[in-house]
């Protein structure tokens, strides 16, 4: 028996990184996984998104662990499309019991030079495009009744505040909002909201080469060597960045039943970015 066997789990931003890490983790478990992706640019990010092949490949290696799974091209800005992967999951597999609502992007920039359009996309996507995806799917999973996990993926930057991220930060720090308001609002259903916050990952949100300049200011092509030094300096544990599984392994954790009880919490993922001295 796995860890969250039977249970049928959304995620959004499923198509690469911390998503797909996710999706296959709890494939291992015994999940049925819905995945979804926007497969195209949003236009402000520095780093190019998932295309429809990732998603695909998702879809690949879900099956190769012998798990069932089905994906959809979905804007988390779109209730519409997100409506429309629901309908098809629960169609599939039944009611969802977990989700995770992964979805987001990152840019960079000090706050009063950034674009309305780097602004407006950011809140967009990290924080409205959470409050869509949820709202697609608690209605149904109260009419289940038989509770259920909501997991946000969020970043240390939900817990403090970093230059060259306000936006970002801002957009986080409202899931942490959200999260605590629906833990109340949803605990009489037993349906539990917590959230993950990872400090850096190993993942194209961070390695591009934008993200990397400011690791190590002054240097226009940093080695690897200085970049895994500079970033080292931000967490307490003497790491540059933590993988993908890591953080999986806390969605796991939140979405089995072994925290039954646990709703409302902020768990760090960060090598200790966020009590770094």
């Amino acid at each position: 028996m796995g860890r969250v066997d039977g249970k049928v789990v959304l995620i959004t931003g499923a198509a690469r990184g911390q998503g797909r890490s996710h999706a296959l983790r709890l494939a291992e478990e015994g999940a049925a996984i819905i995945a979804t992706d926007i497969c195209h640019e949003v236009g402000s990010t520095h780093y190019a998104l998932a295309r429809a092949d990732d998603l695909d490949e998702t879809r690949s290696l879900v099956e190769a662990r012998g798990a069932k799974i089905i994906t959809a091209v979905a804007d988390v800005r779109d209730v519409d499309q997100l409506g429309a992967a629901v309908r098809a999951g629960r169609e599939a597999f039944g009611d969802i019991d977990v989700v995770c609502a992964n979805a987001g992007i990152g840019s960079l920039g000090r706050g009063w030079e950034l674009s309305a359009k780097q602004w407006q996309d950011m809140i967009d996507v990290n924080l409205t495009g959470v409050w869509n995806t949820l709202r697609s799917v608690i209605p149904h999973m109260i009419e289940a009744g038989r509770g259920g996990s909501l997991v946000l993926t969020n970043s240390v930057a939900g817990l403090l505040g970093r230059p060259n991220m306000a936006h970002y930060a801002a957009s986080k720090h409202g899931l942490v909002g959200l999260m605590r308001s629906l833990a109340n609002e949803l605990a009489p259903y037993r349906i539990r909201v917590n959230s993950v916050h990872p400090g850096n990952v190993d993942t194209d949100m961070v390695r591009n080469p934008v993200g990397l300049r400011l690791l190590v200011p002054g240097v226009d092509r940093p080695t690897a060597e200085q970049i895994a030094e500079s970033a080292a300096r931000l967490n307490a544990i003497p790491v540059p960045w933590v993988e993908s599984i890591d953080v999986s392994n806390a969605v796991l954790w939140l979405a089995s039943d072994e925290t039954r009880y646990v709703t409302g919490a902020t768990v760090p993922v960060d090598a200790g970015a966020f009590i770094k001295a």
